[in-house]
């Protein structure tokens, strides 16, 4: 990466969001959540063991109608 690349963010379906580029994760209290690698997947099931972060555990429940 040359610079500070714009954050960006895609969702998927039953899945989790990637966020790519120059960004910050904060928990409830506003503390900054290390973040190890430049683009990573945030658990919106709820059912990862590593919350904030996706695990893959979405993949074991039923698929959204």
């Amino acid at each position: 990466m040359d610079g500070p690349q714009e954050a960006s963010i895609t969702t998927y379906r039953g899945g989790p969001l990637l966020v790519r580029g120059n960004y910050v994760v904060r928990d409830g209290k506003g503390k900054k959540i290390p973040a190890r690698r430049r683009t990573v997947a945030l658990c919106c099931c709820g059912a990862s063991s590593i919350k904030p972060w996706c695990d893959g555990s979405h993949k074991q429940l039923r698929p959204a109608e």
